[in-house]
């Protein structure tokens, strides 16, 4: 590693009851959009954990592409591992971790698919060379060699030289519904704190939890 490397670190202000409001969904906004405007490498990156039909996790990262009271949205294929999974067991745990401003957010609940139109708007805004690949790709499918993987691109391509690629019939959105939402920033000595909002039928219980 270089010596003079120094990773940026910014030690927020300690999170204490007064600065944690009822709605979860409101600190998640105001956190994604210090981490935004701390111009972090990928503040959208996160976790996407599921359990696979042998009760066995398995964990990777997508990209958190919306967010409303509804739940949190990301997009894939429908043929590869996760949707597999999801579809056997549609709980699913999110983490989103940025390190420079030592925060993270966990998030637990079920996911279910978007609807074809949210799924149609966000593939037309997707590039052009993404939305290629979406069809050249039979996400988690075992290949012979890369080179079968760009012959598969290059044909799609061909196909639809115009950029006007329909979405695939395999491919779109999740939203995971919250059931549980725990803010954790990160303390002096190990004291960290945490903040975990429960859905009730009133809204939301918030309790913290030791570190």
């Amino acid at each position: 590693m270089d010596p003079n490397f120094r990773r940026p670190i910014r030690r927020a202000e300690r999170l204490l009851e007064s600065d944690v409001p009822d709605d979860p969904f409101l600190l998640f906004e105001v956190w994604l959009r210090e981490a935004i405007q701390a111009d972090l490498y990928e503040p959208y990156a996160m976790t996407l954990a599921t359990v696979g039909p042998d009760g066995a996790p398995s964990a990777r990262i997508v990209l958190l592409r919306g967010f409303d009271r509804a739940g949190f949205t990301f997009f894939t294929s429908y043929e590869g591992r996760k949707a597999q999974e999801l579809a056997v067991n549609p709980q699913a745990a999110l983490v989103l971790f940025w390190p420079e401003m030592e925060r993270q957010i966990r998030i637990e609940g079920r996911a279910e698919r978007t609807s074809e139109a949210e799924s149609d708007a966000y593939f037309a805004s997707r590039p052009v060379e993404s939305r290629w690949a979406a069809w050249a790709a039979r996400q988690s499918s075992v290949l012979p060699d890369r080179a079968t993987l760009e012959a598969a691109w290059e044909a799609v391509k061909a196909r639809y030289p115009d950029g006007n690629v329909p979405r695939p019939p395999n491919w779109g959105g999740y939203r995971v519904v919250p059931r549980t939402i725990e803010f954790w920033q990160a303390g002096p000595h190990r004291l960290h704190d945490r903040f975990r909002f429960t859905r009730i039928d009133t809204g939301w219980l918030r309790e913290r939890l030791a570190p």
